[in-house]
């Protein structure tokens, strides 16, 4: 009688063993070649899934976020990053698809800033500014890579070295990226980086997202709330003028959830000057809070939901107003105006050149550090 009731429960526990191995998921990282770089280094690309089968494509040449697919409300999953299928497409890229922006997201105007008396001259790649890090920036380097552990998901740890004087910058500065999907169908990204000589640093993500999933048109029906009650009004080299400006009545308010179609297209000045929003929103956080929602779209036809949440003062909107359909991106389609937005967590645009906005200083000693989540779901 004991020995039957023995094989009854190792048979059942077996069972029981057998049945979550077949049901039950856990996440996976995979490393595959992406091709190579124009100096001819090898890049590869790492997939991240987690336990629900979300799925993060990251790639080490410029950090990219080659592609991020996600479920809609019936369960199917779609990418919902615009991308390339192959390194070579990064390469020639100019609208920096889902890459690593750096050492300076955003513009810096006249392409020069001054620290302790001496003037830095940085390269000019967007008309008389610089954009995004200049001609070279860190969205055409290759990163070094590592999978490390994480407590809830699946992790990629990638480092840089950016050495005194690229592209104008000075010091050395040692930059780490750590790009975790957790469990809960978040991205998240962990920015640091070190200094030996005093610079100026302002680390981004530029990707562009489009919830409705590839080839869908615009996203002009996508509905946003940003959390800020002020933006940067921006001068006709999209330069802001240095007043931190009330978005009550104007179209930049979207306090409320509104679609993003409603006013893109308005008479307003600074509207007319972005082509669209090409704006910075001073992000509103509650004292003590170490990190705070920036915004939140909803996509009604997918009922797919992105939250940015970040340790940032500020956030660009971007409608992407500069696509103009010369990209051909992943499966050949075309990338257009408005095919997609951008939320790019950040300190303001020239910085180092306005006083009065959050310091993007730092000096040997100290750690730079700043997070963003970008989390996904469903609603009805």
């Amino acid at each position: 009688m004991k020995r039957r009731l023995w094989i009854t429960i190792t048979g059942a526990i077996l069972m029981s063993t057998l049945t979550a191995g077949a049901t039950g998921k856990s996440g996976s990282t995979k490393k595959s070649s992406f091709g190579k770089s124009p100096d001819g280094e090898p890049v590869d690309l790492y997939v991240l899934t987690n336990k629900n089968g979300v799925e993060a494509a990251i790639s080490t040449y410029g950090g990219v976020v080659v592609s991020l697919k996600v479920p809609d409300r019936n369960g199917k999953p779609g990418d919902v990053v615009l991308g390339f299928d192959s390194v070579d497409g990064y390469v020639s890229d100019k609208s920096y698809f889902g890459a690593l922006i750096g050492r300076y997201g955003n513009r810096i105007g006249h392409a020069q800033f001054t620290l302790d008396g001496k003037t830095y001259t940085l390269a000019k790649n967007n008309g008389e500014n610089t954009l995004h890090g200049g001609i070279k920036g860190f969205n055409k380097a290759v990163w070094g890579a590592k999978e490390i552990p994480a407590k809830n998901g699946q992790a990629l740890e990638l480092s840089y070295l950016s050495k005194d004087g690229e592209e104008g910058f000075p010091g050395n500065l040692s930059v780490r990226v750590v790009y975790t999907l957790t469990d809960s169908n978040e991205l998240k990204i962990e920015y640091s980086a070190t200094t030996d000589k005093k610079t100026v640093v302002n680390l981004t993500n530029h990707s562009y997202f489009n919830l409705a999933g590839p080839g869908s048109g615009d996203i002009l029906g996508h509905v946003l709330m940003i959390e800020g009650d002020k933006f940067t009004p921006v001068d006709s080299g999209l330069i802001p003028t240095g007043e931190l400006r009330d978005v009550a009545g104007t179209p930049f308010d979207f306090r409320k959830p509104t679609a993003i179609g409603a006013r893109v297209d308005s008479d307003d000045e600074q509207i007319k000057l972005g082509g669209g929003y090409d704006h910075n929103f001073v992000l509103r956080r509650k004292a003590g809070d170490p990190i705070s929602l920036a915004a939140r779209v909803v996509e009604p036809k997918t009922g797919r939901v992105l939250e940015v949440w970040t340790t940032e003062p500020g956030v660009q909107f971007y409608t992407g107003n500069f696509l103009d359909g010369s990209a051909h991106g992943k499966g050949g389609i075309s990338y257009t105006k408005r095919s997609a937005l951008c939320l790019e967590t950040q300190h303001f645009p020239d910085s180092p050149n306005q006083p009065k906005f959050p310091s993007t200083e730092l000096k040997p000693g100290e750690r730079y550090h700043t997070t963003t989540i970008y989390k996904f779901s469903t609603e009805k």
